[in-house]
């Protein structure tokens, strides 16, 4: 997702979440965002989503046929849909009504009769309804009903945070992804269908026709849409690193020349994304942008695009650089890495999709501007760091914590990669998590502990500040110059127990020195023949408070 806009103004040990959270957390929170045995029971591998739209109520009527395995004995399964949307039936596999029952917007079902554990089974929910309105999407979720400026009908929907049970029935819960999907939407003949994967067919009728698509990779649910409008499709092939794959647009009919020019950029920018950080982890399905109703999300190769064909953020460079990208393309589109194929367990751990995703904007940067525009370009990000409240969330509650996910999360990564100073080893670790985890759902623990052996070296202190406490550590530090050396004492406070980040400072002649610096405890160092002060330090590459 792209970053809230309030934000562009202005041996490894077990890491302790230390936020503190004012939020009181409810029964329905629990429900939301745990995991019971009426969750573990069962692993979704199969979903079949149809929907009918009814553009005037602006209501829905569909159904979701969902395949899974039995994994334990639970006489309860549940499935989640807002409690605002109304369930017609729920039928087995013989067309037997299902008993069940509703608590908030968690529904348990009587598990079908006759079903083992390990056993595959499935279960057909019928429902109909009004889903949410987006009040301001794609970041406070829901539908936007819309026109496009010839009165045509634009209709899509964002839900991530909020949960796809908004608007269909599913598993909500990000620790299962299934394993494929098929999405079949009834519309408006006057409309065209655009959703995730492959369009395999269109069938025909006179007032309403059904588009149907089928996505054959592991995708988590909020990245299951749609969007219906006076679309028009134009595609280019791509000759990827590992196979071919077709790169598809689909914009308003008036933009479509627009479109061919502005989106020019893609190519490239895929190529750089392949070469630092792999294949392009879903080439069956191809690569999509489809122009939405609202400014962007990273949907599963059909990433809504909404940036008005503007350079920047919509419209705007916050680098204040004078680059001339498309923030919402670049952005989105390394999303498909993270976020899409490595994906957390838990909206707690959101930082795995949004700190890294920032962070792969800097491979663009630099691949096409140098690497001095790109690390002016990460400084920029400490401007917009709001330092509010711990980027991780806490847990089982479907809470995600900081927007510092964004901005300080990608600060933090540029921070490590200039503290291991091999960037051979660095690009390694990133391509090696996107081989070792692709279509996987992850968490902080198990992340940080895979890198930290990739790079050869334990940084679970510099993960355990930046991501658990809600300021960057303090650098007290003394400059004494005595004759021809510099004297320096440093310490770090206000920081984890564990904190142990030396402090760069460069002389000028261009050479750097590391100066070794401890939470607490201050250390002296002697630099020989240099003259230095405050005026030294690398703040360029490290985002810290001084004192």
């Amino acid at each position: 997702m792209t970053p809230f806009k309030l934000i562009s103004t202005a041996c490894i040990c077990l890491l302790l979440n230390t936020a503190t959270i004012s939020q009181t957390f409810t029964r329905a929170d629990s429900l939301r965002g745990g995991l019971r045995d009426e969750r573990t029971c069962y692993d979704v591998h199969y979903y079949k989503l149809h929907l009918q739209f009814n553009e005037t109520e602006q209501s829905i009527t569909g159904s979701n046929t969902i395949h899974a395995i039995k994994k334990s004995s639970s006489s309860f399964l549940q499935v989640d849909l807002f409690d605002n949307m109304t369930i017609t039936s729920i039928k087995d596999s013989r067309n037997r009504n299902l008993s069940y029952h509703r608590e908030h917007h968690a529904v348990f079902i009587e598990f079908p009769s006759g079903v083992d554990i390990g056993q595959t089974f499935y279960f057909t929910i019928h429902y109909s309804g009004k889903p949410l309105i987006a009040k301001n999407p794609p970041w406070d979720g829901g539908f936007t009903w819309s026109n496009d400026k010839n009165g045509n009908q634009w209709i899509s929907v964002s839900c991530e945070g909020i949960g796809a049970s908004l608007w269909w029935p599913n598993k909500d819960h990000l620790s299962d992804k299934p394993d494929s999907a098929t999405i079949l939407l009834t519309v408006p003949a006057n409309l065209y269908a655009v959703s995730n994967g492959e369009l395999r067919t269109i069938w025909p009728g006179d007032n309403y026709q059904t588009y149907e698509w089928h996505v054959s990779y592991p995708i988590n649910n909020y990245n299951i849409t749609f969007y219906l409008g006076d679309y028009v499709h134009f595609h280019e092939k791509y000759q990827g690193i590992e196979q071919d794959y077709l790169l598809q647009y689909y914009v308003l009919s008036y933009n479509l020349e627009r479109a061919k020019k502005h989106f020019e950029q893609v190519s490239p920018m895929l190529g750089y994304y392949e070469k630092y950080l792999g294949p392009y982890p879903f080439p069956r399905d191809g690569f999509a942008l489809v122009e939405a109703p609202y400014l962007g999300m990273e949907h599963q190769s059909a990433i809504a695009y909404g940036n008005d064909y503007k350079p920047g953020y919509d419209g705007f460079d916050y680098s204040m650089l004078g680059l001339n990208f498309d923030y919402i393309i670049i952005h989105e589109a390394a999303h498909e890495y993270w976020g899409n194929s490595v994906s957390m367990e838990d909206i707690a751990d959101m930082w795995i999709h949004e700190g890294f995703c920032t962070y792969s904007e800097i491979i663009y940067v630099e691949s096409r501007y140098g690497k001095e525009i790109a690390d002016r370009y990460a400084w920029s990000w400490q401007y917009r760091i709001m330092d509010d409240e711990p980027v991780i969330g806490p847990y089982h509650v479907n809470y995600q914590g900081s927007v510092d996910m964004y901005y300080k999360g990608a600060t933090m990564l540029h921070m490590l990669r200039h503290l291991v100073k091999d960037d051979e080893r660095w690009w390694n670790c990133l391509r090696n998590i996107q081989k070792d985890f692709r279509f996987r759902v992850t968490n902080t623990n198990e992340l940080v502990a895979y890198i930290n052996e990739q790079l050869g070296n334990d940084y679970t202190w510099l993960f355990n500040q930046y991501l658990r406490h809600k300021r960057p550590p303090l650098l007290e530090i003394k400059f004494q110059n005595k004759g021809k050396d510099t004297h320096i004492q440093t310490r770090w406070t206000d920081s984890s127990e564990d904190f142990c980040m030396p402090v760069f400072v460069m002389d000028d002649n261009g050479r750097e020195y590391a100066i070794p610096t401890r939470a607490g405890q201050w250390t002296e160092t002697i630099v020989k023949r240099s003259k230095l002060s405050m005026r030294n330090l690398d703040t360029l590459h490290y985002y810290y408070r001084t004192k």
